[in-house]
């Protein structure tokens, strides 16, 4: 069976299936970064920036560093400084590609979460960059987004995976580590896991400033 042949492909068909959205919940999406988003943003270590290439195809990549590594330029403007990586440059390569992001901030031990979507660009110009917090090395480039969409989700997938409740996370014993996961994708026979291992532990000593 192939999902796609059924697949629902219009709004009215999805409003079949689900109620109206409540009143309050519409209103509480903003279109500026006011003093709580700026407050939620200021303690976040970790933020989801999801994106898009011209054809559609979506990514999403986890960005962190420092509590309050993202900085608010203005009640308008929020930018994320870059950091040392694979220099694949997906995001970013989307992100000039499309002009738009969208982001989820993620803050340790809190169940409600901050989405922030609208416009984008990436910019090296020094009087932004100079403004950031650099996360290792002073960055190279940032993406910037304007806050078109300011939602703060309420905490339900978070209480349903218990995902800060360390009693539920799963043995280490009952998953890959991360050297079988990267060794398997690899697909390289030359390498082995001993040698990911290593590897692995050289980037995150030496590739983390």
């Amino acid at each position: 069976m192939d999902p796609f042949t059924e697949a629902i492909v219009s709004e009215a068909q999805l409003r079949e299936l689900y109620s109206a959205p409540m009143q309050r919940a519409v209103r509480k999406q903003l279109d500026h970064l006011d003093e709580m988003a700026r407050r939620l943003i200021a303690v976040t270590p970790l933020v989801l920036v999801a994106s898009h290439d011209a054809d559609g195809r979506c990514d999403v990549t986890p960005r962190g560093g420092q509590p309050g590594f993202v900085t608010v330029l203005d009640d308008d403007h929020l930018a994320i400084p870059d950091a040392t990586g694979n220099n694949r440059l997906d995001t970013l390569q989307n992100v000039v590609a499309t002009g738009h992001a969208g982001l989820i901030f993620l803050i340790p031990g809190r169940d409600q979460t901050l989405r922030v979507n609208g416009a984008a660009c990436i910019t090296a110009e020094p009087a932004v960059l100079d403004r950031l917090a650099p996360v290792g090395k002073p960055p190279r480039s940032a993406i910037v987004v304007r806050a078109d969409e300011v939602y703060a989700h309420c905490p339900k997938a978070f209480v349903r995976s218990r995902l800060w409740n360390s009693d539920t996370w799963p043995a280490a014993d009952d998953q890959p580590t991360p050297a079988e996961v990267s060794h398997a994708h690899m697909r390289d026979p030359a390498l082995t896991i001993e040698d990911v291992e290593r590897q692995q532990e050289e980037s995150l000593k030496h590739r983390l400033a």
